[in-house]
């Protein structure tokens, strides 16, 4: 099985980090799940914006107050839509080569592992987790800290582990088998 979104070919925010020799394998981005604290923001400030309206009514100090509630909750809208378009640039992408987390709108950051170096990997579920379909890996490799040790909200947490896995720890078929 591969995990590659969009076709076979990474978008061009991810594809000017690979390398003329390596060939990317899985692509994914990460679980919309990132998003549910700035969703429930946007929900939460909306509902309370809406009982301050009431509060709030009417007079000239109310309709002051109530400009500056709106615009707040404005503000949290525009956050939404930041949060948006940063979790829509972000990939988790595995190579033939190494592991790369790629992150950020404006500042972008490229976090990366060469799978040579990594000497342990695991992920885990929270319960939300489990039921939304993310998990979290954990990544260690010998030596010094890694740039890359940790991604959260990654989609299909078990297939993901053990396609790395087995590009980790090549084998064969059963030599007595054919």
């Amino acid at each position: 099985m591969r995990l590659v979104t969009h076709g076979d070919s990474a978008p061009s925010s991810v594809n000017r980090y690979l390398l003329p020799h390596e060939q990317q394998v899985i692509m994914v981005r990460r679980h919309p799940a990132i998003l549910l604290r700035p969703v429930a923001e946007v929900f939460g400030g909306l509902i309370l914006a809406g009982l301050l309206s009431r509060f709030f009514g009417g007079g000239e100090t109310g309709g002051t107050a109530l400009v500056v509630v709106w615009w707040l909750w404005l503000l949290l809208l525009i956050r939404f839509v930041w949060k948006v378009a940063e979790w829509s640039v972000d990939y988790f992408v595995v190579t033939s080569k190494r592991m790369l987390l790629t992150t950020g709108l404006i500042t972008r950051k490229v976090a990366m592992m060469p799978l040579g170096k990594v000497t342990d990997m695991s992920f885990q579920r929270s319960l939300l987790g489990r039921m939304l379909g993310y998990g979290e890996f954990i990544l260690e490799s010998a030596g010094q800290d890694q740039a890359l040790s940790n991604v959260e909200y990654i989609p299909y947490p078990e297939t993901l582990y053990l396609e790395v896995c087995q590009m980790l720890f090549p084998g064969g078929k059963d030599d007595g088998d054919d």
